[in-house]
């Protein structure tokens, strides 16, 4: 009701408000009032807000656009639209210097991340969120980084540690009144104490989740509750607690047609409806129930696996064994399904785990052998115990000699590797420039002069209509040669490096790819700012990432594809990830192609470390880690 009256008073205001930045903040409080209950009401007012914003060219609220614009697309669930608006709000943060709205996109960029599970970027910007939300002594949203905290721990099957945040962001919702904290922590604290058969602790905690939903009117954590809570009634067998919530959920989103409710937890409606009529003796309507579920439930393996297996259990009960028999096979291809990724894990652990206790085994052999002779030495020879100690300590001591040297010729080898490799990249830096350079002012020049002298020819000459068609033609080819000639001078070496910097330099190539339509390339730096690079250094990293988004162009077959550039302390993180075909990670190993040879060349010249994470179908990741020194 309060809210209620909150969204009134704001649309009373509307009609009178003048076109200044009062009515922009206006709009923009409109969108968080609705976006929770009324998704496209919100989505009205954020494309208002948006054309006022640009008549006005009130650039400092656009950070709010931009968040707002998050917290509309996370309630939808389009996610990769999130992203979008979350980059953006991060880059309005950095570029006006904003702490506070730095850390707020932070924390929604640590949850987009983890809804598009990418689990290696979330974690690093979850300790740049919390760093950021602690300095800042940011009561209300510390909570909500707790929380947040929790998920990727459940995610990650850290139960235990899932429950410590959670438990932690619970204790500061409260004590800070922050919901949204208090709702996230709730969920993801009872998730974990469900996967640890801890079934009560987790009710008591969906409960008092769905308590305080319903008091604040929140559809979507309702409905997430409800359906938890039908969940944990079904593992216990508790028919008469199904009832009560099958019913509850389906009143619940009867009577809010328009809340923003996930389609995703819609499906799960006929599971529990199932179940319910199962538990009560109900079993056609049960088998209906099931088989409808079934046809929206196609592309979720999970929630087929589910429905087949409610089948099963209605089959048996009606002593229908051929159709259990059947619904047995559908479910067991499922499961295979599901359990392939798993299997193939646990054969890589297990191998590992085998192959480790054969060597232990191997050498507790070779101990108990050495014992065995060192006993037969000294009874044998004695008084030459002495004596064969000395020869032994020469020995070794020989050995260390040779290793040593070994290892001096070693590091020497690689120091003069690096050299070499460091006059190659500073050799070709340097001709690039020239070359770049000689284009640009010297055939540059020349052309546009040849150019300029024929436009003034041009005037002075008698021409047939014939002879004045192919001088333009002339003219124009020039002119084309022109364009390409500067073309080819910024490839070799980026105007915007030498002048305004490496950050600036990538943001220019990644938007250059994107207006290109070969690749939608996303852009972001976290601490570049507060960084000073060496030309070589910077012109170096710049050649990696152009060439990684050459190669994703090239062999991918990628539509997306996000560029992060992040420093933390000492370290700088280079990041492309695309949502191609994928590789084999281990024919790099034996590629002969230059392209990649010159990338860990240059990995190698700057002392870095590579990391590429790959699978078929689901795109490429490439973390390469620098040292700044």
């Amino acid at each position: 009701m309060a809210q209620q009256k909150s969204t009134d008073s704001l649309l009373k205001s509307l009609p009178s408000a003048r076109e200044d930045t009062n009515k922009i903040k206006l709009l923009l409080a409109l969108v968080s009032e609705y976006v929770q209950n009324d998704t496209d009401s919100a989505a009205y007012f954020l494309d208002e807000s948006k054309i006022l914003l640009t008549k006005l060219d009130a650039n400092q609220l656009f950070f709010d656009y931009y968040y707002a614009g998050i917290k509309l697309y996370h309630a939808t669930q389009d996610f990769e639209k999130a992203l979008d608006y979350n980059l953006k709000a991060l880059e309005s943060a950095e570029k006006y210097k904003n702490l506070s709205n730095k850390a707020d996109a932070l924390r929604a960029l640590f949850t987009v991340y983890i809804n598009l599970k990418k689990d290696s970027l979330a974690i690093q910007v979850a300790h740049q969120a919390l760093k950021l939300t602690e300095k800042l002594k940011d009561t209300i949203n510390l909570p909500i980084t707790f929380g947040n905290l929790s998920r990727l721990y459940y995610e990650l099957g850290q139960y235990e540690k899932a429950i410590e945040y959670g438990l932690k962001g619970i204790d500061a919702g409260k004590k800070y009144n922050s919901l949204k904290g208090l709702l996230v922590s709730l969920n993801n604290t009872a998730a974990s104490n469900v996967e640890l058969g801890r079934a009560k602790e987790g009710e008591k905690l969906y409960k008092e989740q769905l308590a305080l939903a319903y008091r604040n009117n929140i559809p979507r954590s309702v409905v997430k509750a409800l359906i938890n809570l039908s969940f944990v009634a079904i593992d216990e067998g508790d028919s008469k607690q199904l009832n009560q919530y099958t019913k509850e959920l389906n009143e619940f989103i009867a009577s809010n047609p328009k809340a923003p409710i996930a389609p995703s937890d819609l499906k799960y409606v006929p599971l529990f409806n199932g179940y319910n009529h199962l538990f009560y003796n109900r079993y056609e309507a049960a088998e209906q129930e099931a088989l409808e579920g079934l046809k929206n439930a196609k592309n979720d393996d999970q929630l087929l696996l589910q429905l087949y297996n409610l089948l099963i259990k209605i089959s048996y009960t009606k002593y229908d064994f051929k159709k259990a028999e059947w619904y047995e096979e559908k479910s067991d291809s499922i499961e295979g399904v599901l359990l392939k990724d798993d299997l193939a894990g646990y054969e890589i652990e297990a191998a590992k785990k085998y192959e480790t206790e054969k060597k232990e085994a191997q050498l507790e052999l070779q101990k108990a052998s050495i014992r065995q002779k060192s006993i037969l030495n000294y009874i044998l020879i004695g008084s030459a115990a002495a004596l064969l100690s000395i020869i032994i300590l020469s020995y070794r001591n020989y050995q260390n000699r040779q290793k040593l040297q070994q290892q001096r010729i070693t590091e020497l080898e690689t120091q003069q590797q690096l050299t070499a490799t460091e006059a190659i990249l500073k050799g070709e830096s340097q001709e690039r420039t020239r070359l770049a350079k000689d284009l640009h002012d010297g055939l540059g020049g020349m052309l546009s002069g040849i150019k300029y002298s024929l436009n003034t020819m041009k005037g002075n000459l008698i021409m047939t209509p014939e002879n004045a068609q192919a001088f333009e033609r002339s003219v124009d080819m020039l002119d084309s040669s022109i364009q390409e000639m500067r073309r080819v001078a910024h490839n070799m070496m980026p105007e915007a490096l030498v002048k305004f910097g490496l950050d600036t330099a990538l943001q220019d190539f990644c938007l250059h790819i994107s207006q290109s339509g070969a690749l939608k390339v996303s852009y972001q730096s976290i601490g570049l700012n507060d960084v000073q690079l060496e030309q070589t250094v910077a012109v170096t990293i710049y050649r990696i990432v152009q060439e990684l988004i050459n190669n994703t162009i090239k062999h991918a077959a990628a539509k997306t594809a996000i560029v992060q550039l992040s420093v933390t302390g000492n370290t700088l993180s280079v990041t492309v990830e695309d949502d191609g075909k994928g590789l084999d990670t281990a024919s790099l190993k034996q590629s002969t192609g230059i392209g990649w040879s010159n990338i860990e060349n240059r990995i190698l010249f700057l002392n870095g470390k590579l990391d590429i994470q790959s699978a078929n179908n689901k795109g490429t990741s490439v973390l390469i880690e620098l040292p700044l020194t």
